[in-house]
């Protein structure tokens, strides 16, 4: 697993400029420098991925909106930043990626889908700290520019027909309008000699699908091949999938014109937030684009979004441009959105503080590999407020070599051998000849969830029917939050002195008894 109690490795001097650009609900099957099917229509994000490295294994922190973001911009899962479903935000002493970049001489920007202030999906309007106000630009800020009959269409309406019939162009939605303002920041930064942060939050291709009509009429008549997992029973599965596959159709092919079009049009906006950085002709910017989750689009059975590991939801695309990363570059290893953070900070002069979970990358992306990585994926429930997709289930997952292994604290487990069976049709968890894997990678992620302090840690991820554990005891060892570089010293609680780690009340019950002696 990744390790970032390390300070990072030894700064060249010189802070890049860095970009960072994301969509929503686009899995890396979404990408023509993945599928290798230029059906997709991705020209701009295929000849990014041919600049510099791809990652073929990249994983979102968890597969919804809000803790994948959370764990994007702060390094830190949603379970522990706060932000563990959505609408919930991120706690106050917890830093994102422009309080970390601010400190180090950054401009910071942030246009787009934010999604982290414990409001509605559209946010606020309001610039959070750490970000330039005057170029933030939000859901809220966005909706408030439409007439009540535009956002009427935006939220309710959209169909091919009425794309076609109403002439939507770029301009109208808000994809095209986060790209005039990265074009005006980018503009700024002529002006400017400091290092400058860019965030474009796309919200596309996520629904509802608001695009000009002629990016969508290539798809009218295109199915994309789900693969054989359409037709999985689901029985050797746990129970909530036959739940919420709730007897609806199956089909090999999913057909969703406005998706693919909106995917489409959030590559060409892509493409020219890219073109417009270069035109800057400033040293070797940093490009990063990623999205938050996946799609299942049908995959077992299933659609959306929610408490599942299958790589239609939780393989990410991540592209790394810049930073001596060798053109075409393909990285293997698995990764993680808590792995971004770490890999800027280090690029950009910054220390990665313990309390960052992932590490850097850079290494991988330069040319190396890491044949023993492994990465979590977690989740707990779509809402607080709303009901829909499994209420609370939550779930832990862990990725590396070439396998899968998945805990559902209450409807059953996974584990699935990817080298074989890269749609994750056969389930092994009570397989006998896989007993050794299995259990092996069932202690690595007890041991993650108790050294990251994962608030929902506890015995019962420890008993599960296919392994007798023992019970793991009822005192178990404080663990204190580690350094971050902003909090004081964290202080016992037995002596009101720093810290000495992980301990427990019976360690220090024993050294007031030796001291007493």
């Amino acid at each position: 697993m990744p390790n970032a109690s390390h300070p990072g490795r030894p700064f060249s001097g010189t802070q890049p400029d860095i970009i960072l650009i994301m969509t929503d609900t686009q899995g890396a099957n979404c990408v023509g420098a993945d599928a290798g099917d230029t059906r997709l229509m991705t020209p701009a994000l295929d000849a990014l991925a041919a600049q510099g490295a791809w990652c073929s294994r990249a994983y979102t922190n968890s597969p919804l909106c809000t803790p994948a973001r959370a764990g994007l911009f702060t390094g830190i899962p949603g379970s522990r930043s706060g932000a563990w479903t959505n609408s919930l935000p991120l706690g106050a002493n917890v830093r994102h990626l422009g309080h970390w970049f601010g400190d180090l001489g950054y401009r910071c920007a942030y246009m787009g889908k934010w999604h982290l202030d414990g409001h509605d999906y559209f946010g606020t309007g309001r610039c959070p700290p750490g970000f330039e106000a005057d170029h933030w630009y939000d859901g809220r800020n966005y909706l408030e520019e439409l007439t009540p009959a535009q956002r009427k269409y935006w939220r309710r309406e959209v169909t091919y027909d009425s794309l076609k019939r109403l002439g939507i162009d770029a301009d109208f939605t808000w994809a095209g309008r986060l790209v005039r303002r990265a074009e005006r920041f980018l503009a700024s930064a002529r002006r400017d000699p400091r290092p400058y942060l860019l965030v474009v939050s796309f919200d596309e291709p996520h629904h509802p699908f608001a695009c000009p009509a002629d990016d969508v009429a290539p798809f009218l008549d295109v199915g994309f091949d789900i693969g054989p997992s359409f037709a999985d029973d689901l029985a050797d599965k746990p129970t909530h999938y036959r739940a919420w596959q709730g007897g609806q159709a199956r089909n090999r092919f999913f057909h969703n014109p406005l998706y693919h079009g909106c995917n489409r049009f959030v590559d060409r906006c892509i493409g020219r937030v890219v073109t417009a950085v270069d035109a800057l002709a400033r040293p070797d910017p940093v490009v990063v684009y990623t999205s938050d989750h996946g799609d299942l689009r049908g995959a077992h059975g299933l659609g959306n979004k929610g408490p599942a590991p299958f790589d239609e939801i939780t393989r990410i695309p991540l592209i790394v441009r810049g930073a001596g990363i060798p053109a075409g570059r393909r990285v293997q290893t698995p990764v993680s959105h808590l792995d971004v953070l770490p890999t800027l900070l280090n690029l950009a002069g910054g220390e990665i503080h313990p309390v960052l979970d992932g590490g850097d990358i850079l290494p991988l992306l330069q040319g190396a590999e890491a044949p023993e990585r492994e990465v979590v994926v977690e989740y707990h429930r779509y809402e607080l407020a709303h009901e829909g997709f499994g209420g609370y289930a939550p779930m832990r997952c862990l990725v590396g070599g070439d396998w899968k292994f998945a805990i559902h604290e209450h409807s059953g487990d996974e584990l699935y051998h990817l080298a074989a069976d890269r749609h994750e049709q056969v389930n092994h968890i009570t397989d006998p000849a896989c007993a050794d894997v299995r259990d092996a990678m069932h202690d690595r992620l007890l041991r993650w969830m108790d050294e990251r302090r994962d608030p929902w840690r506890g015995q019962s991820w420890y008993a599960r029917d296919w392994r007798r554990r023992a019970h793991r005891g009822w005192s178990l060892p404080s663990r204190p939050n580690p350094a971050d570089g902003v909090a004081p010293t964290y202080l016992d609680y037995d002596t009101g002195e720093a810290t000495r780690g992980p301990h427990s009340e019976h360690d220090f019950h024993e050294e007031k008894v030796a001291a007493a002696r």
